[in-house]
């Protein structure tokens, strides 16, 4: 039968420094994609995100990064930004309500229910 013994902490002098740069550690896998914990610099916050492979056809949601992983830790990498995350490209340029129908909206409209008949004229 074996013994389990609990590890006592040991103290040094020095404090022990953590690896430098940017830097990202793989936490689990599924449907979506590779699971990871990453710092972008020393004193930057540790952050949560899903690695997904880049298709032809999809859009890019993100930033797009390469990874270099680390020969002492197998799930550390070594990350480097390729391309920035983009912009929201989809603010409008002019204050009000947004438009609801379009263009090929009304000419549906037209082909379904037939044009508006007036009852009278405007002038």
């Amino acid at each position: 039968m074996a013994k389990w013994g609990v590890a006592s902490k040991q103290r040094t002098s020095a404090p022990v420094k953590g690896p430098a740069g940017d830097v990202a550690i793989v936490c689990g896998k599924d449907e979506q994609g590779l699971h990871i914990l990453r710092r972008r610099s020393e004193d930057g916050p540790i952050e949560v995100g899903v690695l997904q492979p880049l298709t032809e056809g999809r859009p890019i949601t993100g930033e797009v990064m390469s990874m270099r992983p680390r020969k002492d830790f197998p799930f550390l990498f070594d990350v480097k930004t390729e391309l920035p995350a983009p912009t929201a490209a989809t603010a409008r340029p002019t204050n009000g309500p947004a438009q609801v129908a379009s263009s090929s909206y009304r000419s549906g409209w037209d082909a379904i229910w037939g044009p508006r008949q007036r009852r009278e004229p405007l002038n």
